[in-house]
């Protein structure tokens, strides 16, 4: 299993110098089976340099996964170029919980007068399916979900191949438990011997006092979190869009200072944009 990140920031993309080495697109994760299938995470701005390279494969079937409908995460499906191209086939998954069904989530990112092509002109090809704390097979691939404490609620998602693991859980507020949300011990169970999580770690204690309901975490929570899972490797995901990357590498000194401290073996890493991990 491969797993690559097209993009790690949150709420709204982000450009400039200060930003280049964790860079400015918002949620859109890859994984490869072992067979070379696609599975996507999301379809925030990431995903328009994801197609592009996915047009330079030929690639034309893919399974997308939503972790829920908020405007981050699903406002460049329409840029996705292959949905243009004949012969393309996607599967969506995820939960529509309120808002209506899954392809609702999906077309209205081209309702006019928001965008000028309208979704019933899209080449692609779709099927829609319910992923509501289910599990199911894509290839090679174990998927289950869980519920997020976020408002609108969403889903976080594992990923088993060969005995490797890798938890995504992003847009989830540790600390506040909105409707549908879980305590923490049930993420840290979810999470529980994870080769690679990667969380939602937004704010700084500083910031968190004014955005309490938000529906996201303060890192050091997140931190916990990975530690008391025992995971082997901790991505910091949903970088606040007024995080540098200076200030983004303040916080992963103090994770680490904070790792050592409980003689902990954890890596913690900053998830960057167009980083790959092998599993």
């Amino acid at each position: 299993m491969i797993v690559r990140c097209w993009g790690a920031r949150g709420s709204i993309p982000v450009s400039g110098r200060e930003y280049l080495k964790y860079g400015g697109d918002t949620t859109c994760i890859e994984i490869r089976t072992k067979n070379g299938e696609v599975i996507i995470i999301d379809a925030g701005s990431g995903i328009r340099e994801f197609g592009k390279r996915m047009l330079n494969e030929k690639r034309t079937r893919f399974s997308l996964l939503f972790t829920h409908a908020h405007w981050d995460h699903i406002m460049v499906f329409p840029f996705f170029r292959p949905i243009y191209r004949e012969g393309t086939m996607i599967d969506f998954y995820g939960c529509a919980f309120s808002e209506g069904t899954l392809q609702d989530i999906v077309s209205t990112t081209m309702v006019s007068p928001h965008f000028p092509v309208n979704f019933k002109e899209v080449k692609a090809e779709f099927s829609y399916n319910s992923l509501c704390e289910k599990s199911i097979q894509i290839d090679t691939v174990a998927v289950s979900s869980i519920m997020l404490s976020h408002p609108n609620q969403g889903l976080g998602y594992k990923f088993v191949e060969d005995g490797k693991s890798f938890v995504f859980i992003t847009d989830n507020e540790l600390t506040y438990k909105h409707p549908g949300g879980l305590d923490f011990k049930d993420y840290v169970e979810f999470s529980r011997g994870a080769d690679v999580l990667f969380h939602d770690s937004e704010y700084v204690e500083e910031e968190y006092g004014e955005k309490i309901t938000w529906g996201h975490s303060v890192y050091k929570d997140s931190l916990r979190l990975a530690i008391e899972a025992q995971v082997k490797q901790f991505g910091l995901f949903h970088h606040n869009q007024n995080r540098t990357d200076d200030a983004e590498d303040e916080i992963v000194l103090d994770c680490q200072r904070i790792i050592k401290e409980n003689n902990s073996p954890l890596n913690c890493f900053a998830v960057y944009q167009g980083q790959e991990i092998i599993l």
